[in-house]
C-alpha cells in the first residue's frame, strides 16, 4: 500500500526542474500544484523566480497546467499573470482532475508528470492516473488550514517509504538520481 504513495522523484524545489532535464526524461508537460508547489499559498502573485522559471519552459515548448484542488476564482487569480491553463476543484488524491487534464489537453501520460508538494493527494493521485511524479519541499514551511492534517498523516507515510524505499532521497534535480 505505500508504494502508491512513491514518487517517481523528490526534488528540493519546483524550480530545479529544468527543460534539458525534463526532455531527457520524456517530459512534454507539468501538471502541478497550485498551493506551496507553484506559489506560496499566501501569495497568490508569484515570484520572480517563478516568472523566470516559467519563460525558460516556455521557450523549451514545455507546457505548465495547473491542478488544483482549489477553486475557480481562486485558481484563476493566481495563474491569470501567467497564462497558464488549469484545472480547478481537480479532488485530488482522486485522479479525477489530471485524468481531466489528460483528455482535454489530449496529453500522453508517458510525456506528463504531475508536480506537488503533498504525498497524500498529488503523489497518490500520480499513482492513480498513471503518470510519473515529483515530489517538492513546500515553498513554506507554514499551511493554509486545511493541509495541516495531510502534514501530520505525511509524516508517518513518508517514515514508512523511506524504510521501504532507502534510496528515497531529496535530490537537487532529476538527474541526480534515475526514475524507479
Amino acid at each position: 500500500m505505500v508504494s502508491k504513495f512513491k514518487p517517481t522523484w523528490m526534488v528540493k524545489n519546483i524550480y530545479d526542474l529544468t527543460p534539458a532535464q525534463l526532455r531527457a526524461n520524456g517530459i512534454k508537460v507539468i501538471l502541478t500544484d497550485l498551493d506551496n508547489t507553484l506559489i506560496a499559498w499566501n501569495n497568490p502573485d508569484g515570484t520572480p523566480e517563478l516568472r523566470h522559471w516559467l519563460t525558460l519552459l516556455e521557450l523549451a515548448g514545455i507546457r505548465v497546467i495547473v491542478v488544483s484542488n482549489n477553486n475557480r476564482k481562486r485558481v484563476d487569480r493566481a495563474v491569470a499573470p501567467f497564462n497558464l491553463d488549469y484545472i480547478h476543484r481537480a479532488l485530488k488524491p482522486l485522479s479525477w482532475g489530471i485524468l481531466r487534464a489528460l483528455r482535454r489537453w489530449h496529453l500522453n501520460r508517458d510525456e506528463v508528470v504531475m508536480v506537488g508538494d503533498q504525498l497524500l493527494t498529488d503523489v497518490w493521485a500520480a499513482h492513480h492516473s498513471g503518470v510519473r511524479s515529483v515530489l517538492v519541499k513546500p515553498i513554506l514551511k507554514s499551511d493554509a488550514w486545511v493541509t495541516k492534517g495531510n502534514r501530520l498523516m505525511e509524516k508517518v507515510v513518508m517514515w514508512r517509504l523511506r524504510h521501504n524505499y532507502p534510496e528515497l532521497t531529496w535530490q537537487e534535480d532529476l538527474d541526480e538520481r534515475k526514475a524507479h
